[in-house]
């Protein structure tokens, strides 16, 4: 089990640009997975962004390709995710979790089917 901390977030303007990020304890992040997913009012959580230091495989949601990118600074135990020309639909409550040995793109499609460990949330408002 992890501990994952979020910081990031606020209201900002379309086509705007924020940083999310999200510090990771408790392990390593040689053998996780680890992803962004967002949960937006009505509707259901998503999976936008994972990676996997597992299988070095990466997946984006379509929305979001060529506008969001997920790093991952191993050194430090820290993720991020940034996110360019946002758009109003983006508002939502951004969250980050952590799996072991897990493809990326399973993890975002499919995170429902497995235990995670989640960070407290963070909410990004995309408003003029």
């Amino acid at each position: 089990q992890v501990q994952l901390a979020q910081s990031g977030g606020g209201l900002v303007p379309p086509g705007g640009s924020l940083k999310l990020s999200c510090a990771v304890s408790g392990s390593a992040l040689d053998s996780y997975a680890i992803g962004w997913f967002r949960q937006a009012p009505g509707k259901e959580r998503e999976g936008i962004s994972c990676a996997s230091n597992s299988d070095k495989s990466t997946f984006y949601m379509n929305s979001v390709k060529g506008r969001f990118t997920l790093s991952i600074d191993n050194a430090k135990n820290t993720v991020f995710l940034q996110l360019n020309s946002l758009k109003p639909e983006d508002t939502a409550v951004y969250y980050c979790a952590a799996v072991r040995l897990l493809n990326a793109q399973v993890m975002c499609e499919e995170y429902y089917n497995y235990a995670m460990d989640w960070g407290k949330g963070t909410l990004v408002t995309v408003s003029s």
